[in-house]
């Protein structure tokens, strides 16, 4: 149905477009050829921030820029890596996956990938927003250009994304014949193939189309399975139809991407022995001990996407955005990793999505531009999975399948006056209409698992949550901005924002747990209530400059905001009770009140020029973020008692400081040029969870990388050797804890023996995942 939805409506903008090619306009431009770090100021960027080409320096929102020859210089493997030099931004794989994406913006984000819950932070693959973290984690290749928007999008955007945006942008096929193939071989087995190509039909279309095959052996060992703890094998691809442009007045682009990672699932680090069977805490951090490996871990993603421009008049364009797509999940989460089925949780995750966005863009060449936007996005989020504890009661199996639907609506614009050369004005608004619909169905087992995982288990009782429920939520949400330009190369700005993000309900949720008016079991409305969790909503203020000083020499971008979070949806896991077993249960919670406060500055500069010779560089760009991000009011249900216990809570995957510092020097070898770089970045303490967990938190720590590579005459050919954490640091990303704690304080509670106490499983489960060791690798790249 939705495939069929999909293509009539890209059958139609087809059709448009079809009817709009004799219309004159103006010549669309070639995209800008990437620069080296070294020659990238602020004036040089050419960025999409606000859906139309500008220069970085003109833009009055907080944006970080990385072009494909930044992200090719200095060896980035995926798109968790920008978040080393991007402010206040935090991308890491989602604990037990390889590509769940973990995405938090000055605080704001999204932690457990379960269906039911919007993203804080919005992904977009050639402004497709990608509906559900799964398969993510983007890796690099075939790129243009990444963007990282800060603060909420709405305005400008298709979906609505309440603390930020990252943009993944492809490059448009050239005109003439290419081809490109790059080939990295490293340690840890790393072995990485990219071949792209390209080729005109005629003078107005061209085809094309990039392979990868990306694997790497494990930094670590499953010592009960033998598997590779940490490995990657992907196979990946892109292909395209490009349409006109290139001084047409239309542009059609067919897409599609395919994605297939079987890599096995990770393994997760215990931290405190097993208190059941003794096992000891393992020397190697990356390896583990986990006995789940049913369903084997696979992730399979896939869309095709129709972007087409008509520029109608000199002054009006007409652009769509049409999309649909899909992925599947498999994968075995052995929680307390530990052979025996302590906590182990199977589960399968299918998404799938389709939207349309239709833009018409006004530039008078003067005084106004702007835009207004439609947007329509249907998506099913379903899960299914397994809670097995079959040590605490042999063959105790809760599982739940969560169905959640959304289908939203959103009518958008944003238009900037330039009263003056000095002066400018943006003002924007956004409504939305969000549905969500939610099938939770849980169940208990006895023998073994449930049927749809393979298992002996039968039922026991009757479903502790059978629920059908839909809610309706809407918003207006409004933007302004103001700006002054003492000259074209300097900027200061101000800005309102406010970003939204819907309602719904826990899939996760237990519904006889629901409190009841009368004793026996919840009603309807009872369960529904007790699922549901409401809005959250930001009002976003920032300040800033931007500049190109010095002729060009030095750019900076400085920004300062704060942010009031009303209703922030704060979900998790605990240990509990149903019918007297224990088992799994859903808590979400709309803390209440929030507020974040910081700054940010970015800069770039040509420390040297012609040092020894013609064509010498030596560079120095760095970042820093701060953020005090604190909680004003958090109810929390103390013994069926509201209590705010603020004071005791943290803003989660939210260091107070982030840096980073590059060093970048170019020098002519020969008819060539070689480039030498190394970035330091750091991260301060960084809370996993809202309760702050002295095992699990993260305290400040640095990374060290380094790039070296030749470029031979032409661009024609480069080899490279690349280092990433050369001071093989060793820090935690992400976890998972079932220990009994203090309700109000988080302090971890214990037995006569010193021992914690477990609320799920005999074993004790307090598991942390490690970001990449020390990874050194040589790349190969040839172009014809």
């Amino acid at each position: 149905m939705r495939k069929a939805r999909f293509l009539a409506i890209s059958s139609s903008m087809l059709a448009i477009c079809g009817g709009l090619t004799t219309v004159p306009a103006m010549a669309q431009e070639a995209p800008p050829a990437a620069q080296s770090p070294a020659e990238q100021t602020g004036g040089d960027i050419i960025v999409t921030a606000r859906r139309r080409e500008e220069r970085l320096v003109d833009v009055p929102i907080a944006v970080t820029s990385f072009s494909a020859d930044q992200l090719e210089k200095s060896g980035a493997i995926d798109v968790t890596e920008i978040a080393q030099s991007a402010p206040n931004v935090t991308l890491e794989p989602s604990r037990g996956t390889n590509s769940t994406l973990s995405a938090f913006i000055r605080g704001v984000g999204q932690q457990d990938p379960v269906s039911g819950f919007e993203q804080g932070v919005g992904i977009y693959l050639d402004d497709v927003y990608l509906n559900r973290p799964q398969g993510a984690v983007l890796d690099i290749y075939d790129v243009e250009r990444i963007e990282v928007l800060r603060g909420p999008q709405g305005t400008l955007y298709g979906r609505n994304t309440i603390g930020g945006a990252v943009k993944y942008v492809t490059k448009q096929l050239p005109q003439d014949l290419s081809v490109k193939v790059k080939g990295t071989y490293g340690t840890y087995d790393q072995a990485d193939l990219v071949v792209t190509a390209s080729a005109p039909v005629n003078d107005l279309v061209r085809i094309g189309g990039s392979a990868a095959r990306l694997s790497r052996g494990g930094f670590g060992t499953n010592l009960t399975t033998g598997e590779d703890n940490y490995d990657k094998d992907i196979w990946a691809g892109r292909a395209s139809v490009d349409i006109g442009g290139y001084g047409e007045p239309v542009l059609i682009r067919i897409s599609g991407d395919y994605t297939k990672d079987k890599s096995n699932a990770r393994g997760g680090h215990r931290l405190i022995p097993g208190y059941a069977s003794g096992a000891p805490v393992l020397d190697d951090v990356y390896d583990t001990r986990g006995g789940l490996i049913d369903p084997k871990q696979e992730v399979e993603a896939y869309g095709l996407a129709i972007n087409a421009s008509a520029e109608l008049t000199d002054r009006i364009t007409f652009r769509s955005i049409s999309a649909w797509r899909k992925d599947d999940s498999a994968s075995p989460i052995d929680f307390d990793a530990l052979p025996a089925v302590d906590l182990d949780v199977p589960a399968y995750y299918r998404n799938e999505q389709v939207s349309q966005e239709f833009q018409l863009l006004y530039d008078d060449g003067g005084m106004v531009q702007g835009m207004i936007g439609g947007y329509y996005l249907g998506a099913k989020a379903d899960t299914q999975f397994d809670t097995r504890l079959f040590t605490a009661i042999n063959g105790l199996t809760a599982f739940t399948q969560a169905n959640v639907d959304t289908e939203t609506f959103a009518v958008f614009g944003d238009f900037t006056f330039d009263f003056t050369e000095q002066f400018s004005l943006s003002l924007g608004g956004r409504y939305t209409w969000d549905e969500r619909k939610a099938q939770i169905l849980r169940q208990n087992y006895l023998g073994g698992g449930s049927p749809v995982f393979g298992g002996a288990g039968v039922p026991l009782g009757a479903a502790s949550t059978d629920f059908s429920g839909k809610a309706k939520f809407e918003k207006f949400t409004p933007r302004a901005s103001i700006s002054f330009k003492p000259s074209p190369d300097h900027n200061l700005y101000a800005s309102y924002s406010q970003g939204f993000k819907g309602g719904g309900f826990d899939p996760r949720g237990v519904g006889v747990n629901a409190p009841a008016a009368t004793p026996g079991r919840p009603t309807d409305a009872e369960i529904s209530d007790y699922l549901s969790f409401e809005p959250e909503t930001v009002d976003s203020y920032e300040i800033g400059y931007k500049g190109n000083l010095f002729g060009g020499v030095l750019y900076i971008a400085a920004a300062a905001f704060h942010m009031d979070y009303k209703d922030v949806q704060i979900p998790g896991s605990a240990g509990c009770t149903v019918g007297g077993l224990p088992t799994f249960c859903g808590v979400i919670t709309n803390a209440g009140k929030a507020k974040f406060n910081g700054f940010e500055l970015e800069a770039t500069g040509r420390l040297a020029q012609d040092l020894a010779m013609a064509g010498d560089r030596l560079s120095l760009s760095g970042s820093l973020g701060y953020i005090d991000a604190q909680y004003k009011e958090y109810i929390a249900n103390i013994a069926g008692v509201p209590t705010d216990v603020a004071d005791n809570r943290k803003v989660q995957n939210t260091p107070k400081w982030t840096g980073s510092a590059t060093l970048a020097y170019n020098t002519p070898v020969g008819e060539g040029d070689v480039n030498f770089s190394t970035t330091y970045s750091y991260r301060g303490k960084t809370y996993q969870f809202e309760i702050p967990n002295p095992y699990l938190d993260q305290n400040g720590y640095g990374l060290l990388d380094a790039s070296l590579v030749y470029t031979a005459p032409g661009g024609r050919w480069s080899l490279g050797v690349h280092g990433k954490n050369l001071f093989d640091k060793r820090y935690k990303t992400s976890g998972y804890t079932f220990l009994a704690a203090n309700p109000v304080t988080g302090e971890l509670l214990t037995r006569p023996n010193g021992q914690f106490v477990p609320t799920l499983g005999t074993e004790g489960t307090l598991t942390t995942f490690y970001g990449n060791p020390r990874q050194v690798f040589a790349t190969a790249t040839l172009e014809f």
